[in-house]
């Protein structure tokens, strides 16, 4: 193994984790970025299977929380209210992603000129989005009625398309649901934890037979690195946007877009 894929697969974790929770697809970042550098992933399983270290450090950030909904699942129905609704806006992207496993993998995936234009369509939607004066009514994520639930995990389905963003779909479309900025990005914490679990348990299945030995230092420094920034990440976030709301990631995601298909015109 070459210490340069070790070098990179640091450098994919790291961008993985800082990109993960907040809107900007930490899909389409490793993706384009493993591209430029000439990273290739067995099965592009790396990309996906790194995503449990974000899990990991947002399942340490909220463990006490999520004890407690344990504790009280039986008896408390309002908890039984949240887990169902986590469960109802789960399942549209897990069916979805499930049955296009191999044209999302291996032709979506595959595509930088797709991953470029899709960080800067949503860009545009995120800035469209952060100016509008929504008058939330929503503000409790235990709280949210079924319905809304429901549709924040339709707007999760597209991020199936790499460079969307998973939290910036599920974000945009609380925030079209009536969610305050905040409570917004919080739903986004709880809905990832079963979407990214599911997510890399489906495709490890998917990849049993090619992956091997060789591959798991790949993977275990990127899944390092990748826990270590997303703990960072998801302590500050929360107060981040409800201070400043989202135009800093549109902005971003137009020049990471912007200069990437500048790149893919120059070297390809």
């Amino acid at each position: 193994m070459e210490s340069q894929t070790i070098v990179e697969a640091l450098l994919l974790g790291l961008l993985e984790g800082l990109t993960e929770f907040i809107p900007v697809s930490s899909t389409g970042h490793i993706l384009l970025a493993g591209h430029f550098l000439g990273f290739h992933s067995t099965g592009k399983a790396f990309e996906i299977l790194i995503q449990l270290g974000a899990i990991l450090a947002i399942l340490s950030v909220y463990f006490g929380k999520l004890w407690q909904m344990l504790i009280k699942l039986p008896s408390d129905p309002q908890t039984r209210h949240f887990v169902i609704g986590i469960l109802i806006a789960f399942l549209p992207a897990a069916v979805i992603g499930a049955v296009g496993h191999d044209f999302i993998k291996n032709y979506l995936f595959e595509s930088p000129k797709l991953i470029c234009s899709m960080l800067i369509i949503g860009g545009v939607v995120l800035l469209v989005v952060d100016r509008i004066n929504f008058k939330p009514v929503h503000h409790d994520v235990e709280r949210f009625p079924l319905s809304v639930y429901l549709k924040i995990g339709l707007f999760q389905c597209l991020s199936l398309i790499p460079g969307t963003s998973r939290s910036g779909s599920t974000i945009v479309g609380a925030l079209l649901m009536g969610v305050d900025k905040r409570a917004a990005a919080e739903f986004s914490f709880f809905l990832a934890m079963p979407t990214m679990v599911g997510a890399f348990a489906f495709d490890l299945f998917k990849n049993r037979n090619v992956l091997t030995s060789a591959d798991l230092p790949i993977i275990a420094v990127g899944f390092i690195a990748a826990f270590v920034a997303a703990l960072i990440v998801v302590r500050f976030l929360l107060d981040y946007v409800s201070k400043n709301g989202y135009a800093l990631f549109g902005w971003w995601r137009l020049v990471v877009g912007g200069l990437g298909l500048a790149a893919l015109m120059i070297w390809g």
